[in-house]
């Protein structure tokens, strides 16, 4: 299959974009949390903001957002776990592309999934969705790759995407303020880049 622009690879380089993801987030949760907490609100996505006053940049502002310092730990440590390794593996520019591009998509799609289901006062913030979609990616390139849930359970990386997709799926079902619908949009996401930006296919992976 010929290369056209949609695949067409950026020449490699690696400037550590993971760890400037995680400050930028850090810096991002300081700032909100000590210095101007009414800015987080501006900076998440709420449809109604969205529909009624055109903030549309609150669909790439809300992956940088947190609402705890524990919901601030789990991404970043998916990210630091999982995004140094792809980022090594397909160069920074490519690594930035594909976590802003599925992360900014999940918010997309969460926007017109909430209006759908008439859920209007709500207000989606982190980056679980690129995170998500990060490990969903370290999956498909190591999918025999050990991962030990908890730091006990040992389970392969594609199994451990099978179970994220799973609990994402029924977790829709809990109503428990959890955007399980946006870690699913990222899981597609990155799925869909992967087919067909990538190349990969998930079944024999690598990367051609």
């Amino acid at each position: 299959m010929g290369t056209s622009i949609i695949n067409r690879k950026f020449r490699y380089t690696y400037s550590n974009v993971t760890l400037i993801l995680v400050c930028i987030n850090v810096f991002v949760f300081f700032v909100t949390s000590f210095v101007s907490p009414s800015l987080a609100t501006r900076l998440a996505m709420n449809p109604i903001s969205v529909r009624y006053y055109h903030s549309y940049y609150t669909f790439v502002t809300y992956m940088f957002v947190h609402g705890s310092l524990m919901h601030l730990f789990s991404n970043m440590l998916g990210l630091i776990i999982f995004g140094p390794i792809i980022e090594r593996k397909i160069g920074s520019r490519e690594f930035l592309l594909y976590y802003m591009l599925t992360g900014t998509l999940s918010g997309v799609a969460s926007y017109f999934a909430y209006l759908i289901s008439g859920r209007y006062f709500v207000f989606l913030l982190g980056a679980s969705g690129a995170v998500y979609a990060v490990t969903l990616l370290f999956a498909l390139f190591f999918p025999n790759a050990m991962i030990y849930l908890f730091g006990i359970v040992p389970l392969r990386a594609w199994m451990l995407a099978v179970l994220y997709f799973v609990l994402e799926f029924f977790g829709q079902f809990a109503q428990d303020g959890v955007a399980h619908a946006t870690h699913l949009f990222g899981l597609l996401f990155g799925l869909l880049y992967a087919l067909i930006r990538l190349r990969i296919n998930p079944f024999a992976g690598g990367y051609r």
